[in-house]
């Protein structure tokens, strides 16, 4: 495969103008909206907008990314979401392609990451329908997939409305908390021929509103309770990436003198090697950062994810609690996700960037180092080569392949020691997939490289078998538009996490636990991943299974993304978790 860069790919011929279409106004909206890349499966239903993206607009700003599924196209725009703090596009084909898509658009949702998701539908008017194919890809309420979902949805059924309509979810997108928004084009408006071009609104005056701020009552009554607790403690949980951010954060947790805890489920929010972090980042929190809680006289959470559940997980508390957080205004009687309703002495009803800087205001304390672009760093001592990987093992071998590299770990896997690794800047590590969604990881490893590729940062993720092999086909777009990084796949051959669950439950029932690998292990034949990553364009290495060849995998890999390649490299680990998921995983409250 010959070295490419993402805008070297798929340029039209030079255009002719044919007057003004529909779906030229729609991509002349887009171009004004700043989207700089349109993830997408091809469809029929947009193939107005497809066209004019292409022939209007020359597939630049934005730039149509073709995907080979449409959870690939949805979970790329939330990995590009999660660098960038900014919403990539996607469009989804009618029903079918929205349906397709769902899976991936919850993750979103459940991350909490901003997104444009444009979809289309069959002529509205019967009238106008194909027989069979547009009756099969129209419904009477498109947005009711997803609607529970996304933040807004809506159908516009004129280019008036349509347009206003692209403002309004633009807008909403942004706005903290921010989320997914939908909005779907008739076909007939997309292909209506229009005597001239409609004049574009006024960008500029289409914007987020500003951050809401705290009560100053309440940044006073939550200064004076975390100034005279003497055993405070911060939750570190779903804050920005913004370096200045993350400097007034430490900045402010030094002046309280308070332990921190963080989540490995939400990326990065606190470097783990300073002095005040305690604990585990983690699915479920250790018997450490429990001790933590439990001492805690004053416990100030950041939008800590699924607050009421860890401090339960804690035990007996005498803490008063003070929250920062706009979640609740997303919350919804369809889905759970918004956890367990925690108790509370003290909410300030904004985002968790705000509060940190209106308490450090009010507390005099300053803005604190950025943070600097560092080589990552591992907790574990490199094994002897000679050692089989497991999951533990693998963390050490890939940090010494790793040495010296400024990496950006995009995604890890479940069963992943959140020991194992120190994360020292916003854009170390991207934290899940939001949902539980199997399969978002190719994806998302590819929208966070796309992101990263004119920064100094190598993009890396650690994916499990089963994911990639669910999404395997997403690497394809990575190789097409020569979008570099390095993935590992931790090769268990298993469903493992579900191994985990079958023990437990042959344990209750007195039934033989060397049964629980049946319908979960995948082998008998082994699958090739290095092969799979090949047929896809990308390089692919392995299987190696000790420590020494993972490491001249990792070595010969980056070699590999510095020339612009896409690398997967085949670990075979032995099949386990660490033993804080494994409880987690099988706790029965």
């Amino acid at each position: 495969m010959k070295d490419r860069n993402t805008t070297d790919v798929e340029m039209p011929v030079t255009s002719e103008d044919t007057g003004v279409w529909g779906s030229d106004i729609f991509a002349e909206m887009l171009r004004g909206l700043g989207v700089k890349y349109v993830a997408l499966n091809p469809g029929s239903s947009f193939r107005g907008l497809h066209d004019s993206l292409v022939n209007k607009l020359g597939n630049r700003d934005p730039q149509m990314l073709l995907c080979l599924h449409e959870e690939h196209a949805v979970a790329i725009a939330h990995g590009y979401a999660k660098v960038t703090g900014e919403p990539l596009a996607v469009i989804l084909h009618s029903n079918v392609g929205l349906m397709h898509g769902s899976m991936s658009i919850f993750n979103a949702w459940c991350d909490r990451v901003p997104m444009l998701v444009y979809g289309a539908t069959g002529p509205v008017d019967a009238a106008l329908r194909r027989p069979w194919i547009d009756w099969l890809h129209t419904c009477r309420d498109q947005g009711a997939l997803i609607r529970n979902y996304v933040k807004w949805d809506d159908q516009p059924g004129s280019m008036e409305a349509a347009l206003e309509s692209m403002l309004r979810a633009d807008v909403i997108a942004r706005t903290e908390p921010t989320g997914p928004t939908y909005v779907s084009f008739d076909v007939s408006i997309q292909e209506k021929k229009h005597a001239e071009a409609p004049a574009l609104p006024d960008f500029s005056r289409f914007r987020p509103p500003l951050p809401a701020a705290p009560s100053a009552e309440g940044v006073a009554q939550a200064a004076a309770l975390l100034t005279q607790a003497k055993r405070p403690v911060v939750l570190a949980g779903r804050v920005s990436r913004d370096p200045v951010d993350w400097a007034r954060r430490v900045a402010l947790v030094e002046a309280l003198g308070a332990e921190v805890l963080t989540d490995i489920r939400i990326g990065a929010s606190f470097p783990t090697d300073h002095p005040q972090h305690r604990g585990k980042p983690s699915f479920f929190i250790d018997d450490v950062s429990g001790e933590v809680l439990r001492q805690a006289d004053v416990i100030l959470s950041l939008d800590w994810l699924d607050l009421a559940g860890t401090l339960k997980l804690a035990g007996k508390l005498e803490a008063r609690v003070i929250q920062a957080s706009l979640d609740h205004q997303l919350h919804n009687g369809w889905g759970m996700e918004h956890q367990a309703l925690p108790a509370l002495d003290l909410h300030l009803a904004c985002a968790p960037d705000v509060a940190t800087h209106a308490l450090a205001d009010a507390l005099g304390v300053g803005g604190g180092d950025a943070p600097a672009d560092l080589p990552v760093k591992p907790a574990f001592d490199a094994p002897a080569e000679e050692t089989p990987l497991d999951i533990m093992t693998l963390a050490g071998a890939l940090g010494q392949g790793l040495d010296g590299i400024c990496a950006s770990m995009v995604r890890l896997p479940l069963g992943w020691a959140g020991e194992s690794w120190h994360f020292r800047h916003p854009l170390d590590f991207l934290g899940y997939d939001g949902g539980g969604g199997i399969g978002s990881g190719p994806g998302m490893l590819i929208g966070a490289a796309l992101a990263l590729k004119d920064s100094d940062r190598l993009p890396v993720a650690v994916l499990g078998d089963g994911d990639f092999m669910m999404a395997a086909s997403a690497f394809w777009t990575a190789a097409h538009y020569g979008t570099p990084f390095l993935a590992v796949v931790s090769n268990n051959q298993s469903f493992y996490n579900d191994e985990v669950h079958q023990e437990r439950v042959a344990v209750e029932r007195n039934r033989p636990v060397e049964n629980k690998w049946i319908g979960q292990r995948i082998g008998d034949p082994d699958i090739d991943i290095a092969a799979v990553a090949r047929a896809q364009g990308c390089e692919g290495i392995g299987p190696v299974s000790t420590a020494g060849e993972l490491v001249e995998a990792v070595r010969k890999g980056i070699e590999m993304v510095k020339a612009g390649k896409s690398v997967v490299i085949d670990a075979h680990v032995q099949p386990g978790y660490n033993p804080n998921m494994v409880a987690g995983l099988t706790r029965s409250e």
